[in-house]
């Protein structure tokens, strides 16, 4: 089988897809990339033949300033996939803005399977759209916020997707939303974590989230650090945009309760304030091998990062900023095992008092018990769900 993977966005949109790549590939199945272009290396390195789909997700360089055009991002991914998918048996798109992966597989006369990674990404009355941060609503409001939710989809996309499978000789469609969900979708989420909502007239089938195995040993610097006090805190927001100067914030929202700090560079370039050697600043490191190692992980509600924590068995903070991040946060406060400071409010007391709540012997318990709850196999479960489609 020759299946050809597409994912855009930036770590935590694209990292599942290599992971379900690399289980693919070990059934012994070709597996063709396209990925955002800063993880065609990535991918590469990994021996796939990757093709850059879309921007760069990455930070902004010192200095450099921001583009004078963006290119159309749905058009190229018509572009891209529709070409890569050719000779292959079977199309994969990881998130919810796969505008061209089921026009693809129509072209081509193919399957195809759209994973999404959050419960709010499936259209139901149990939970709203992923950017409404009021969770979880009762059935009537998530109605109403799941259709305008697809008519501001409309809106922004509808013309170019149309324009789009014009070019291709494929009729319009009435609705995206619909037309990228089609009648059923793949959720690569922990399903003691995010369980899978009940949708309306779509088939759910949930794999367990996907995740990578990281085998990298932490930094020989941070390790030391690490062996010489009791568990920090760590502080992560990848790419959300925080403040630089809110790094003072965190350092003393820890510093009340005599807790130690990892933090995390991000896409923010904190700025630390003194060289108190209690802080600790690391960039890009294995999240895997640090997490069992602190004592809560504050974060930007990312599912990648709120897996990987909860995997680790330690407690969470989230400060959620937008998308599904709304839901983890929620999710962590339903299990138990975390609480959500929103952004607006982040304030070294609010932070301290949040940090008193899972610092609880009795959250951490919770959060410690948790992790046999969540599973480790979900991008190999993906894998043979595939394989089967291609009996």
């Amino acid at each position: 089988m020759r299946v050809m993977m597409s994912a855009v966005g930036t770590r935590g949109d694209v990292q599942p897809v290599i992971a379900l790549a690399l289980e693919v590939r070990e059934l012994g199945h070709q597996v063709r990339l396209c990925v955002s272009p800063n993880f065609v290396e990535q991918a590469a390195g990994l021996g796939f033949e990757a093709r850059p789909l879309g921007i760069e997700m990455r930070p902004p360089r010192r200095g450099e300033s921001a583009p004078t055009t963006v290119p159309d991002l749905i058009s190229d991914q018509f572009q891209v996939v529709v070409e890569a998918a050719e000779g292959c048996d079977l199309i994969v798109g990881g998130g919810a803005h796969q505008y061209a992966v089921r026009s693809a597989a129509e072209f081509h006369r193919i399957p195809s399977v759209i994973a999404l990674y959050s419960p709010t990404s499936i259209p139901s009355r149990e939970l709203p759209p992923g950017d409404c941060p009021d969770l979880p609503g009762d059935s009537a409001q998530n109605y109403r916020r799941w259709k305008e939710s697809k008519s501001n989809w409309n809106v922004r996309a509808l013309e170019r997707v149309n324009s789009n499978r014009a070019r291709w000789n494929l009729n319009p469609i009435p609705d995206v939303v619909d037309h990228i969900l089609g009648s059923s979708v793949w959720l690569a989420a922990d399903a003691a974590l995010g369980p899978a909502p009940s949708p309306w007239d779509l088939d759910v089938f949930q794999s367990g989230a996907w995740i990578m195995e990281d085998h990298r040993p932490l930094p020989a610097d941070l390790s030391a650090f690490l062996d010489a006090g009791e568990p920090p805190i760590y502080f992560g927001f990848g790419s959300m945009p925080t403040l630089p100067s809110a790094t003072a914030t965190l350092v003393e929202a820890a510093r009340i309760h005599g807790r130690r700090v990892v933090l995390s560079r991000g896409w923010a370039e904190p700025e630390i304030v003194d060289h108190d050697p209690r802080s600790f600043v690391i960039d890009e490191v294995n999240q895997q091998a640090l997490f069992p190692r602190v004592a809560a992980v504050v974060h930007h509600g990312g599912a990648g990062t709120t897996t990987i924590a909860a995997k680790a068995g330690v407690p969470q903070i989230v400060t959620p900023m937008f998308n599904d991040q709304f839901y983890w946060g929620y999710r962590l406060g339903q299990l138990k095992i975390g609480s959500t400071v929103p952004p607006a409010a982040t304030s070294v007391d609010s932070l301290a008092q949040a940090l008193q709540q899972v610092l609880d012997p009795e959250t951490t318990s919770q959060a410690a018990a948790f992790e046999q709850r969540v599973a480790s196999d979900g991008a190999l479960i993906a894998a043979q769900r595939l394989a089967d489609l291609s009996v």
